[in-house]
């Protein structure tokens, strides 16, 4: 598989161009097949320091992460925060300036504050990665439930995706809304008025408050989770009544396409967000599927981030 040079870092999918967005794609896909075949991957990040540097829990991605960067042969250190010098008042910059004297090839980075991954970038000789940043972005995640839908579907453009949920605090939410208007898909976001962000038409899709109406003939629907942690206030009376009228069961998927795909970036909330016989159908969710690609994603954005650094360091 040909390396190209790459990208310098991954901030967000906002401002991507389409051919950078499919080339991870396809890299992406090439690694997912070499390793369901079972064929040899190289080590391309060898000598090379990854850093995990995660100051909000998410079990899936950091563990993706450090499974991607293991698969190239990078040597990964994952930060716990609560038992670094972050917790005693050091700053993103003071960890950012320690950090770059341990002269790391790349830093993943997941952090509460939108826009810390950017301000990082700044501060740091090596290639930064953002897993997460407040509600602004999630790029890997939205690349990894591009692919998803690309080797179900076979293709992004032209294909309707309805979004459901907690549009206003989902940084996936955001990252996927960036990725498919740019690859040619139209877009639907379905929520509840007040998780809806206001004018949230500006980012080039349609609004639906009513879920059956939202889905009506679409080919993709994606939840979203409730993110309570984000939440100050009453945005849902409660989660049984959210579950009534927003929640994904089988009575509001027939609205869709017969083949829809169900997609989640979890963890879900069964009987929340998603009925239990709905996300573990075999035939339409792509659930399970959305982890193992994320860890193929993920290879191919270290990868296409070191080749970046790799070009640099030989001119």
């Amino acid at each position: 598989m040909s390396r190209p040079d790459g990208i310098r870092h991954l901030l967000g999918i906002e401002g991507m161009k389409a051919q950078e967005i499919e080339a991870l794609l396809d890299q992406g896909d090439s690694y997912l097949e070499r390793y369901r075949a079972g064929r040899k991957i190289k080590k391309v990040l060898k000598n090379r320091t990854q850093i995990n540097l995660f100051f909000e829990e998410s079990t899936r991605t950091s563990t993706s992460f450090e499974l991607a960067g293991k698969r190239l042969g990078a040597n990964v250190i994952n930060m716990v925060t609560s038992s670094s010098s972050i917790k005693k008042g050091e700053t993103l910059i003071d960890t950012a300036m320690t950090l770059n004297a341990m002269r790391p090839s790349v830093l993943v980075i997941r952090h509460a504050s939108s826009g810390a991954a950017a301000l990082l970038s700044q501060k740091v000789n090596c290639a930064v990665i953002n897993a997460g940043d407040g509600r602004h972005e999630h790029p890997t995640q939205a690349l990894l439930d591009a692919l998803t839908i690309r080797r179900r579907k076979g293709r992004i453009a032209g294909l309707t995706v309805a979004i459901c949920g907690d549009i206003l605090h989902s940084r996936v939410a955001r990252s996927n809304i960036h990725l498919l208007n740019t690859l040619g898909a139209r877009v639907r976001v379905v929520a509840p008025p007040t998780l809806l962000p206001v004018a949230v038409e500006r980012l080039g899709v349609d609004v639906y408050t009513d879920m059956r109406s939202g889905l009506e003939d679409v080919d993709i629907v994606m939840m979203l989770r409730l993110q309570t942690e984000r939440m100050r206030g009453a945005f849902v009376p409660s989660p049984r009544e959210y579950f009534h009228f927003y929640g994904l069961d089988a009575e509001k998927l027939a609205a869709a396409k017969p083949d829809a795909l169900i997609m989640h970036p979890g963890p879900m909330n069964r009987g929340v967000e998603i009925d239990t016989e709905v996300a573990d159908d075999i035939d339409r969710s792509a659930i399970r599927e959305q982890v193992e690609t994320g860890v193929a994603v993920r290879m191919a954005c270290l990868d296409s981030v070191c080749s970046h650094l790799q070009a640099e360091e030989d001119e």
